[in-house]
């Protein structure tokens, strides 16, 4: 392998700086279908977990292109929004429209939910979250990439700082929970998301990150972990490697 396919030691943080969000786009899209190839040549099967918003369209656009033995790949989301699936905020939708086009759609998708309980109090979301569980857990782990964003109050995936249900996020001992972002964060509707527990297992992590307002916020998470930082417990831990795009 060259150095841009050899796997990262456990714990090791990798930055690669792009010079603007297209390069980055296309840059992380050749990096994760390298992993994804060298999975399926591995193991015969890749799972890729991918991220919502409107952030990763670019990167999704230019993966769909790479050349992968799509139909030996799962892609399953990293958190979604408790919205049906035709909702404009909804992840899945954002992942086939934008990813799971041409070659790509024969990659078998995983969404955490088919349908919503037409009530989503807390009884309903432990419900949501015990099926997601059950999907997942047919699905080979570890997960071999998990492709992370963050906001600017240094949330990934859905953990969000200061959220009611955090802790069980970040202590969980099943891969999905659900929470309700804080009012805060600004984020309107509950959440699934895999914990950190099941981020920590997949053999990387990719973490996307464009501006300077998260530049900044990046920097700082880089110092400690601290929980009022959640990416920070990403990036300040020893078992899972992180590979950080920055434009």
């Amino acid at each position: 392998m060259d150095k841009h396919t050899e796997p990262l030691p456990p714990g090791k943080l990798q930055v690669h700086p792009a010079a603007s969000t297209a390069e980055l786009a296309q840059q992380l899209a050749r990096h994760i279908a390298r992993r994804l190839r060298e999975a399926i040549t591995l193991r015969g099967h890749a799972v890729l977990a991918v991220s919502g918003g409107k952030s990763p369209v670019a990167m999704f656009e230019q993966l769909r292109q790479q050349t992968v033995a799509w139909s030996h790949v799962s892609v399953l989301l990293v958190d979604e929004r408790c919205v049906p699936h035709d909702h404009a905020d909804s992840n899945t939708a954002l992942v086939r429209t934008h990813l799971l086009q041409g070659a790509a759609a024969a990659a078998h998708f995983v969404p955490f939910f088919d349908q919503l309980p037409a009530s989503l109090d807390d009884r309903a979301l432990d419900a949501l979250a015990l099926a997601a569980n059950e999907r997942l857990a047919a699905q080979p782990w570890p997960l071999d990439l998990a492709v992370l964003g963050m906001g600017e109050d240094g949330h990934t995936a859905s953990l969000f700082p200061g959220a009611p249900g955090l802790a069980r996020a970040l202590n969980g001992s099943g891969p999905v929970t659900w929470l309700r972002p804080s009012p805060a964060s600004n984020a309107p509707h509950a959440r699934l998301t895999l914990t950190l527990p099941a981020l920590l297992a997949t053999r990387e992590m990719a973490l996307s990150i464009t501006g300077a307002s998260k530049l900044a916020v990046f920097q700082q998470a880089q110092r400690a972990a601290d929980e009022r930082l959640p990416v920070s417990l990403v990036l300040n831990q020893h078992l899972t490697p992180v590979s950080v795009w920055l434009a």
